[in-house]
């Protein structure tokens, strides 16, 4: 289905419980509640410890029907120097419970490392790895790159080859792309301000909204997913919110 969904990275963030949830919501009731706020959360967790299928299944249960997650890859995939040698992790992670989340599984984010630089048939390598398909569900991959060394052509024509989306960010500190590699768009905005209490200007946010529509044209499939992830993390679920309630 073609839509612009907008949300944040986890849902247990100790400052939250100051700037995002009522008093009176419980830590155990906290996913419930951010997920009637916002319309999309991407796990990120499971990039550093291996989640169980009862925890996906929690997850699914405790959201509504319509929202969807999208999850971060075991970091034992990713931070790796050859990214070809993944196999076993990647098989792994992928067999950790994700079928739990049902129809609420979106995008699967694989983040690189820092110091990993573009090769391309390491990365080729990497890609030929994930799976076209969860059972019967056709997946979403997304590649975090994290160097310099992708913003070339080679890298672009390589994850159009496989598919494979790139994340569009506006973090001072890691490669800015523009070009849209898969049939969807997955983008991580990172420099939000503690002193604004949306942590992006109302004028900076009427652009992200104008650009999100912008990419739904360009995206075969119209979906574009919108987190707010990190700078001033306390402010993530009011960025959100207030490009929802632009959307």
């Amino acid at each position: 289905m073609a839509e612009i969904r907008a949300g944040i990275g986890g849902w247990d963030f100790a400052p939250w419980r100051e700037t995002f949830y009522p008093k009176e919501v419980p830590i155990k009731k906290q996913l419930e509640y951010a997920s009637t706020q916002v319309t999309s959360i991407e796990i990120n967790g499971t990039f550093y410890r291996t989640a169980k299928p009862e925890h996906f299944a929690s997850w699914a249960e405790k959201t509504p029907d319509d929202f969807v997650f999208s999850v971060k890859a075991s970091r034992y995939a990713t931070n790796r120097k050859v990214l070809a040698e993944a196999g076993e992790s990647i098989e792994r992670f992928m067999d950790s419970g994700l079928t739990e989340l049902g129809g609420k599984l979106g995008p699967i984010l694989w983040q690189l490392a820092a110091t990993k630089q573009f090769d391309p048939d390491d990365l080729e390598a990497f890609f030929k790895l994930l799976p076209a398909k969860l059972g019967k569900r056709k997946l979403q991959h997304v590649l975090d790159v994290r160097h310099d060394s992708f913003l070339n052509d080679d890298y672009l024509k390589l994850a159009r080859k496989h598919k494979v989306a790139t994340v569009i960010t506006d973090s001072p500190k890691f490669p800015n792309f523009t070009e849209l590699t898969a049939d969807f768009v997955y983008a991580r905005l990172m420099d939000a301000h503690s002193d604004i209490a949306t942590g992006y200007s109302k004028p900076a946010l009427k652009r992200w909204a104008s650009q999100a529509r912008a990419w739904q044209q360009q995206a075969k499939s119209g979906q574009v997913y919108v987190y707010f992830i990190n700078g001033a993390k306390e402010r993530a679920p009011a960025a959100a919110q207030h490009l929802l309630s632009l959307l």
